[in-house]
This record gives structure tokens, C-alpha cells and sequence, in this order.
């Protein structure tokens, strides 16, 4: 199968449910939620979707379970225009997360998988996908990591969201051209975000760092730097790294100069931010136009 899109996203999709409620509750508290959205989710899902809303093609390629979450999360990919022939079903659950969001914007999570594994190294033929980018989120690491190799071979740049410290970010981190990762994952990484920059920096071209509302930090070779937020007001920072992710490789997709890129991918993870719902969040080609012709701070 040759399949041509500008982006191809590699890794978790799930199904989220979304609790708008007053304050995260202690033991044994039981609280009421103000109101529930149900969407699609998962990084390297929501980064497919933010590139097909931002104007560009993309493929999503993962692990469906053919249950009631997979089928909704099915449809709404095919809806948004992303292509899914990459996608595998099961009978394992599709991943479900159930997100509990305050008025300020911060957030709890609470992720199941059951019996869902990994796909393994045979489940997709991806050698004949000539995607300009190819992204990855770590979370299936035994198809992720010959493609990782391929692409490199074929000079397509890659991208690794490292939101957190795990095997399958571990094991990539070494081996994409962009990595770019959480402050979470940096803390986890080396302690803070400042020592971790300058160790992700001996194993990958080009690191991002990002750090919410405080912006970003970078290096490419030995060259640094740093960015601002875009100034939001905050309903919702769930999904606001996979849209970063998203624009990040949209926009080298694009062929954007560096500055300019960073500055697209932040435009995108700050609007992610101010509306309910990573999936929902995720801007549009307009909408990210009016704050990314806005200057920074």
C-alpha cells in the first residue's frame, strides 16, 4: 500500500471522557460534575487530527479496539478527514480516559487499557508510506522503532512526543530528529528542565522543551533558546501538548524557517488551551491564523 500524506502520526489513540467539575476531590470525597464531553484522544490521534484541521493530510497509525469507544473514535478520525488505513483492530478495549478538568484549567487523569498490548512489529507494512514527517508518541515502540530507522534512511525528518518518561520514549529519543518533550518528561528526565536540555541535546539534533505558560526552551547543535506563551486564558490544558506536537510537524512539513515554526506550534498549543477537551480544543486553520499573526509577548 503507498499512501502520501504530509504527516504520519504513529502511536496511542483512547477515548476520553471529560468531567468539567469545581475542584479535584480528596478520599472518599464524592463531588457532581458541571458538565461531560466525549471525544477522541491520545497524542499521536489528536496530532493527526490537528494537522488535517490546520490545512495539511495526515494518517493516524494504532490500535482500535472494535468496541462502542472504537468505532466512535473510527468515525470521528474519518470525519476530520484523517486517513485510516493504517489503523488496526482488536479485541482488546480501545484505551479509555477519564479527565477531570477545574475552572483553572488543571487537570487529573485516569487511563485504562485492560488486556491492550503494543502491535506488534508485523502488525502494519509501513514501508511504503512516503509521509514528509513522520511523527511519533512513543506508545508503540516495536512498530515505531524500524520506522524511526527507515525514515532517517529516506531523510524524512521525525519527531518524537516525549510527554513522559517511558520505554517507548526511552527508546526513540535517540533516534528522531526533533524531540520534542513535556516539562514533565524533562523533570523525570534529569531533574529540571535546563539540565535536560543539555543531555536530550547529546541525542538529538533539535530539542524543544515546553513549558506551559511559561513558554519554551530550545537547542539545535549549539545554538539555544527560548520562546513566550501566546497570553490565553486557560479553560483546559488537556490536548494543548498534542496540538503543539501537531502544528510542530505541520509546520516542517510546510518547510517553515525555525523561529517561525516554534512560534506556529505555540500559537496552536495555546488555543488547545482554551476550550474543553484536547479533541475539541485542537484549532482550525482560521482560528490559528488570528493568534499566530498576533505577536508574542
Amino acid at each position: 500500500m503507498t499512501l502520501n500524506v504530509d504527516v504520519l502520526c504513529v502511536g496511542h489513540a483512547s477515548y476520553d471522557l471529560i468531567f468539567s467539575v469545581s475542584w479535584h476531590p480528596g478520599a472518599d470525597e464524592k463531588i457532581v460534575a458541571d458538565s461531560l464531553l466525549s471525544c477522541g484522544g491520545g497524542p499521536a490521534a489528536n496530532a493527526a487530527v490537528c494537522v488535517s484541521k490546520l490545512g495539511l493530510t495526515s494518517a493516524f497509525a494504532g490500535y482500535l479496539g472494535r468496541d462502542l469507544y472504537g468505532d466512535k473514535h473510527f468515525q470521528e478520525l474519518s470525519d476530520y478527514s484523517v486517513n485510516t488505513q493504517l489503523i488496526v483492530r482488536g479485541a482488546s478495549p480501545t484505551p479509555l480516559s477519564t479527565i477531570l478538568v477545574k475552572p483553572d484549567g488543571n487537570r487529573c487523569l485516569i487511563n485504562y487499557k485492560g488486556d491492550t498490548q503494543a502491535l506488534p512489529v508485523d502488525a502494519l507494512n509501513l514501508a511504503h508510506v512516503p509521509a514528509k514527517v513522520v511523527l511519533f508518541d512513543g506508545h508503540e515502540p516495536l512498530i515505531s522503532l524500524p520506522l524511526a530507522d527507515k525514515a532517517r534512511q529516506s531523510n524524512i525528518p521525525t519527531v518524537l512526543d516525549a510527554g513522559s518518561v517511558h520505554e517507548g520514549t526511552l527508546a526513540l529519543i535517540g533516534r528522531v530528529d526533533y524531540l520534542v518533550c513535556s516539562e514533565k518528561f524533562a523533570c523525570q528526565y534529569a531533574g529540571d528542565e535546563r539540565k535536560a536540555l543539555s543531555r536530550l541535546a547529546e541525542l538529538a539534533p533539535s530539542v524543544v522543551i515546553t513549558l506551559g505558560e511559561q513558554g519554551l526552551i530550545w537547542q539545535r547543535g549549539n545554538e539555544q533558546g527560548a520562546l513566550p506563551a501566546y497570553p490565553v486564558t486557560a479553560i483546559d490544558t488537556t490536548g494543548a501538548g498534542d496540538a503543539f506536537h501537531g502544528a510542530f510537524a505541520a509546520a516542517l512539513a510546510a518547510g517553515m524557517e525555525w523561529q517561525v515554526l516554534l512560534q506556529y506550534a505555540s500559537a496552536a498549543g495555546a488555543l488547545c488551551c482554551t476550550k474543553m477537551g484536547a479533541r475539541l480544543g485542537l484549532p482550525d486553520r482560521e482560528e490559528h491564523a488570528l493568534l499566530f499573526n498576533q505577536p508574542l509577548p
